[in-house]
């Protein structure tokens, strides 16, 4: 599908436009924030964070066995040490035995931010509430009571050949 995208300039060149015009008009908006929040001293403006929300892909056809690699890979590189451990070993653990049904649920929590996911698993919802989508979630669930570590294991990257 990426091979399509790029072999029509003309699609990537809009795409691309399109996301310029984008970033230009968030970025003339958190100007226009921070000029009224600036109290006139020029230079001093406050600090605006914009969340940029970037839709996951949408894959189809993809066997079993590319998901369950993918997930894989996904689960280790997150980027945030404590997701990465908790998410790495959480698929070492899990990940072969589920089902179709719960790849899909698990992948979509994967699409999750970083940080929302660690406190959903440690059940920290006083700094980031839980979203009704995920309060009826079997997979969160399970990665809750993961988190718990109930033997008390010394925690670490599990080794490439557990998966």
């Amino acid at each position: 599908m990426l091979r399509t995208v790029f072999n029509k300039p003309s699609v990537l060149k809009s795409g691309v436009n399109s996301i310029t015009k984008q970033c230009r008009s968030l970025h003339a908006n958190a100007y226009l924030l921070n000029k009224g929040n600036s109290n006139g001293a020029e230079g001093q403006d406050d600090d605006v964070t914009v969340r940029i929300r970037i839709p996951p892909i949408k894959r189809t056809g993809e066997s079993l066995d590319k998901k369950r690699a993918r997930l894989i890979y996904q689960s280790r590189k997150r980027g945030i040490l404590e997701t990465d451990l908790l998410l790495s070993r959480f698929a070492a653990k899990y990940l072969k035995e589920m089902t179709p049904e719960q790849l899909e649920e698990y992948d979509q929590l994967l699409n999750e931010l970083d940080w929302d996911i660690y406190y959903w698993a440690t059940e920290n919802y006083s700094i980031t509430p839980l979203p009704d989508r995920w309060k009826n979630s079997n997979i969160l669930k399970q990665l809750q009571e993961f988190s718990k570590n109930k033997d008390r294991e010394i925690l670490s990257m599990p080794d490439l050949s557990k998966y």
